[in-house]
């Protein structure tokens, strides 16, 4: 039987990457507050589900789609856009599939 859940982060290299502890998700939580409130709701809804399992690898990933401007980060989370430049990484696009599936309800935000 095929699952389409959530994928498995403990078989992804970010399971050998050491876990946030409380201050530093508190920080990156801070870190991802956007001004566009479909960002924000693919974003409460990616901490909602992986807020237990973050590791220092998945914060550097968000980082790095957080330096982007609001209009470019739906952009990408609605599929309209692959990651380029910095933000083409290994943990960018980790990050940015965990988003993308955990994220607000994409197909109402792109009517």
């Amino acid at each position: 039987m095929e699952s389409t859940s959530v994928p498995s982060i403990t078989n992804t290299p970010a399971a050998a990457s050491p876990l946030l502890d409380t201050r530093e998700l508190s920080k990156l939580h801070w870190r991802c507050r956007r001004g566009l409130l479909e960002n924000d709701l693919f974003i409460e809804q990616f901490f909602t589900r992986y807020e237990s399992s973050l590791t220092q690898r998945h914060a550097q990933g968000m980082r790095a789609l957080m330096d982007l401007a609001d209009n470019d980060l739906l952009d990408l989370l609605l599929q309209r856009r692959e990651p380029a430049g910095e933000q083409d990484t290994e943990e960018a696009r980790e990050v940015l599939g965990m988003l993308r599936q955990s994220g607000g309800t994409p197909t109402a935000l792109q009517a």
